[in-house]
C-alpha cells in the first residue's frame, strides 16, 4: 500500500509540465558525489518516464543527492515559501517532504530514495513553474501565440547547491521585467491590508460632491480601507471635497475617468475585495511567467486592458499612445513577433468574420453598402464584379477592398508584423473612440491613437522619411510600403495589475474575463 501510495505521488510529481521546454543538464559542469549518497539501479527512476530526471541521476552515476541536511533545509525553505511568488506549496508536496525530513534519521534505504527523488522533483516542479509558468497557455487558449521559456532545471539546481544562493540562482530564471518585479511586491503589500469585512456598496443614480446617501459610508470606508482616503472615527453620508478627492485617486489607480463621479464602473471597482484582488495579482503573476523573458532592444509593448500602448528603448519608455483593442467576441491575440514594414495610405481587405458577421448581412439588405464605405468587389478570378451582380447567399466567395483615403478603416498608416491570426496595428477612422474610457471596440486589431509619429520613429530615418515627408506622403493618398530597418519587436499582452512607481496598486477591468478563471486553474 505504502509503494503504491508513494507511486501516486510521484505520478502527479513527475506527470507534470511535460509540455515545458526544459533542458536536461546534460551541458552541466560535473557534479561531485557526495559522501553518503546511496546508489540505486537506473531504472529505479527511469520508470517515471522523466528523461530530464534520469539525467540529473545520471549526472550522479544514480547515487542520491540530497545527503547534506543544509541542502534539504535549502529546498524545503524554497518550497514552504512559494507563496511568496503566488503559487502554492501544495503542488510542491512540501507536507510529505517536511513528514520524511523530520524522520530522515530513521528512514530506511527505500524511504531515502523515495524522500530524494520527492525532493528532486518537487524542486524541478517549482522552478518550471517559477520560469515558464504552472498552466500552459496553448491550452488554455485558441488565441495566444508565446514560445515557452525554455531553462535547463538541472544545472540550476546543481549551480544553486553548491555555494550559491539556492533562492538567488532560482530568481535567475524568473522573468526579470520590471513589471513582474513590482506585482511580487504587490502581492507581499496586498497582504499587509487587514482583514476585509466591508459590505457591498449599491446605488440607484450616480453620486457627485456634495450629494448625501448612505451608500457615501460605505463609499469611505472602502476608500479608506485601501488608503486613498485618511481613516477617521467619525464619518457622514456627506460626498465631500476630501472623499471627492480621494474618490478621483482611486480612480486613477483602477483606469477610470477621475472625475470623482461616481457610476456603475466606480462602483464595481470599489465592490472588488481585498480577496478578489489578491487573485488577481496571483493570476497576472503566471500570466507574466508566460510573456517573453527577453523583450528586446527596442520593443513595443501592448497592454490589451488597459488599452495602452508603449514604446520602450533600452529599458526606457519612450512613447505612451492611447489604444482601442478587440471586443469580447473578437478578441485581440496575445502574441510576440517583429515589425516587418509600414503602408502608408494602406488599402484594406474585409477580414473573413467581418465578412460573415456584417458585410455580409447588412449588403444583402442593402447593396448601396459597398458604394458608402467604398469597398471594390472582386471575384475569385481578380475581376472587379459590380455591385448589381454580387451574390449575396455567398458573401464569402469575394474579396473586398476598401480604397486609402481618411474614411479608409486602417487610416492613414498600416504596422505589419507576422503572426498567424492576420492582425496588425493601424490607425483608424473612429478616432473619435480614444476620447472614451471603454475602448474594447475593434474587431480584433489593435487601433493607434496620432500612430504617424509611431510610424517615423519605427522607420527612423530622418534623411529620407521625416515626420514632414511622411506627411506630404499620406497627403498623396497613395498607397507606399516602407520596409523597416531597424528590428523592433512587438508584444500584445493581457494584464490587469500592477504596481506603479510610486508603490500604488493598479487595476484594471478584465474586459475578457480571464482573472477568476485563471486563477482557479492555478489552484486545480
Amino acid at each position: 500500500m505504502k509503494k503504491l501510495l508513494l507511486f501516486f505521488i510521484f505520478a502527479a510529481v513527475f506527470g507534470c509540465n511535460k509540455d515545458a521546454k526544459t533542458k536536461s543538464g546534460a551541458d552541466s559542469s560535473d557534479v561531485e558525489i557526495e559522501a553518503g549518497g546511496i546508489a540505486f539501479d537506473s531504472s529505479s527512476v527511469t520508470k517515471f518516464d522523466d528523461k530530464a530526471l534520469a539525467a540529473f541521476y545520471r549526472k550522479l552515476d544514480f547515487h542520491t543527492f540530497w545527503v547534506d541536511s543544509i541542502k534539504r533545509g535549502k529546498v524545503i525553505s524554497v518550497l514552504s515559501n512559494a507563496e511568496i511568488d503566488g503559487l502554492d506549496p501544495k503542488d510542491y508536496f512540501v507536507s510529505k517532504i517536511k513528514g520524511y525530513e523530520k524522520k530522515y534519521g530513521t528512514l530506511s534505504e527505500d524511504d531515502h530514495l523515495t524522500y530524494d527523488f520527492l525532493l528532486t522533483q518537487s524542486l524541478r516542479k517549482y522552478i518550471i513553474h517559477i520560469s515558464a509558468g504552472k498552466l500552459n497557455p496553448y491550452h488554455l487558449y485558441g488565441n495566444w501565440d508565446l514560445r515557452r521559456f525554455d531553462v535547463d532545471v538541472n544545472k540550476l539546481i546543481f549551480d544553486g547547491t553548491s555555494g550559491d544562493s539556492l533562492q538567488k540562482t532560482i530568481a535567475r530564471a524568473e522573468p526579470q521585467h520590471i513589471v513582474y518585479k513590482r506585482l511580487k511586491k504587490a502581492l507581499a503589500y496586498i497582504d499587509t491590508f487587514g482583514k476585509d469585512t466591508l459590505k457591498q456598496i449599491v446605488i440607484t443614480q450616480k453620486i457627485r460632491r456634495n450629494d448625501s446617501s448612505q451608500a457615501v459610508l460605505r463609499i469611505k470606508r472602502r476608500l479608506m480601507f485601501w488608503h486613498d482616503l485618511q481613516k477617521s472615527d467619525s464619518i457622514t453620508p456627506i460626498y465631500d471635497r476630501k472623499t471627492a478627492n480621494a474618490m478621483k485617486k482611486f480612480q486613477l489607480r483602477h483606469g477610470l475617468t477621475p472625475d470623482g463621479v461616481i457610476g456603475t464602473s466606480t462602483v464595481t471597482a470599489l465592490n472588488m475585495t481585498k480577496i478578489q484582488r489578491r487573485q488577481q495579482v496571483v493570476a497576472n503573476l503566471e500570466r507574466w511567467r508566460w510573456f517573453p523573458h527577453e523583450m528586446g532592444r527596442q520593443y513595443v509593448i501592448v497592454n490589451i486592458p488597459a488599452y495602452r500602448l508603449h514604446v520602450v528603448k533600452n529599458g526606457d519608455t519612450v512613447d505612451t499612445r492611447r489604444i482601442v483593442v478587440g471586443k469580447e467576441k473578437r478578441r485581440t491575440p496575445v502574441l510576440t513577433s517583429t515589425f516587418s514594414d509600414i503602408i502608408l495610405n494602406p488599402t484594406w481587405t474585409v477580414p473573413p468574420t467581418i465578412i460573415k458577421e456584417d458585410l455580409g448581412p447588412d449588403a444583402a439588405k442593402d447593396t448601396n453598402y459597398f458604394r458608402n464605405r467604398r469597398l471594390t468587389i472582386y471575384n475569385s478570378k481578380g475581376v472587379v464584379v459590380p455591385a448589381s451582380k454580387w451574390n449575396p447567399e455567398k458573401p464569402n466567395n469575394y474579396r473586398y477592398v476598401q480604397d486609402p483615403g481618411d474614411d479608409n478603416s486602417l487610416g492613414n498608416v498600416k504596422f505589419n508584423f507576422r503572426n498567424r491570426f492576420t492582425v496588425y496595428l493601424h490607425d483608424t477612422n473612429h478616432r473619435d473612440y480614444f476620447s472614451l474610457n471603454y475602448r474594447s471596440l475593434s474587431s480584433g486589431c489593435v487601433r493607434v491613437q496620432d500612430p504617424l509619429p509611431l510610424a517615423a520613429y519605427l522607420i527612423n530615418d530622418s534623411i529620407r522619411w521625416n515626420f514632414d515627408k511622411i506627411n506630404e506622403v499620406v497627403a498623396t493618398k497613395e498607397t507606399t510600403y516602407i520596409k523597416l530597418r531597424n528590428r523592433t519587436n512587438v508584444h500584445q499582452l493581457y494584464w490587469t495589475a500592477w504596481m506603479n512607481k510610486r508603490g500604488e496598486l493598479e487595476f484594471r477591468a478584465d474586459i475578457y474575463n480571464l482573472d477568476a478563471e485563471l486563477y482557479q486553474k492555478l489552484r486545480q
